[in-house]
């Protein structure tokens, strides 16, 4: 890992390393932390504590070798003791960028078989997804891991989008694109958060203080999630950052 990280083109992307489990993992970071990674996936987390060891690690390193800048943490939620202090874990370290769960350790942890139903982990996966929304970060899912089946896998991922995840890990490079148009808004989707937003926005320069779209009444929650929608659009290319102003708006 360290002489990949040393010689490979990642061409700008970031650079995440899951090392081992705690306590072998610490030794890990004095190879991965030099080598200019910028985040580190840490599983089998189950307490505050763990992250801590890893922050002092990772800042000693850092010192030793002179090395600006973040190293971001990303936590692995697989057991049922880390599913229940997964909002302690978020807030271990302002370090950590988001939160994922792993169900294969999970289902095994709590004694369950992993089903593509997923009705044993529910609770689990709605943990992470409300600990890390609390801490103001990203939700990670677990794996599909099943590279073959990949009608499953995109059935899967929207899945995960409707329980509020914002990625979903990938075992086979053949998982990322059907992962990311999954994830995506669709047009739909587009085409009403824009029409929401120029309402709520119309309505803003009006100074009312009700905002309709047609019959329909607009709320601050509704707003926010057409926004959100917005914003994942211009992220992922399929709307411009001035759309408004194309609009007739702006």
């Amino acid at each position: 890992m360290r002489n990949a990280l040393r010689s490979v083109d990642f061409y700008g992307t970031e650079r995440m390393v899951r090392i081992n489990q705690l306590p072998m993992g610490l030794e890990d970071l004095k190879f991965v932390i030099p080598a200019k990674v910028n985040l580190i996936l840490i599983p089998k987390v189950e307490e505050a504590s763990q992250i801590l060891e890893v922050e002092k690690e990772v800042l000693a390193i850092k010192a030793k070798h002179g090395i600006s800048g973040d190293i971001w943490f990303m936590p692995i939620i697989e057991s049922a003791k880390g599913a229940i202090n997964a909002y302690e874990i978020t807030k271990a370290s302002n370090l950590v960028c988001s939160l994922a769960i792993g169900l294969e350790d999970y289902t095994a942890d709590i004694g369950a078989e992993r089903t593509l139903e997923g009705t044993e982990s529910f609770w689990a996966r709605m943990q992470v997804v409300n600990a890390a929304k609390a801490a103001g970060i990203q939700a990670i899912d677990s794996v599909f891991s099943d590279v073959g089946d990949m009608e499953g896998l995109v059935k899967s991922t929207l899945e995960s989008k409707s329980f509020g995840f914002e990625g979903k890990g990938c075992i086979h490079p053949r998982q990322i694109q059907p992962i990311h148009t999954a994830f995506a808004p669709t047009s739909k989707e587009i085409e009403k958060a824009m029409k929401i937003v120029m309402a709520f926005e119309d309505a803003l320069s009006k100074g009312l203080a009700a905002v309709s779209l047609g019959t329909k009444m607009i709320d601050p929650p509704v707003v926010k999630r057409a926004q959100r929608v917005i914003e994942m659009a211009i992220q992922q290319g399929m709307l411009k950052s001035d759309w408004m102003v194309n609009n007739g708006n702006g």
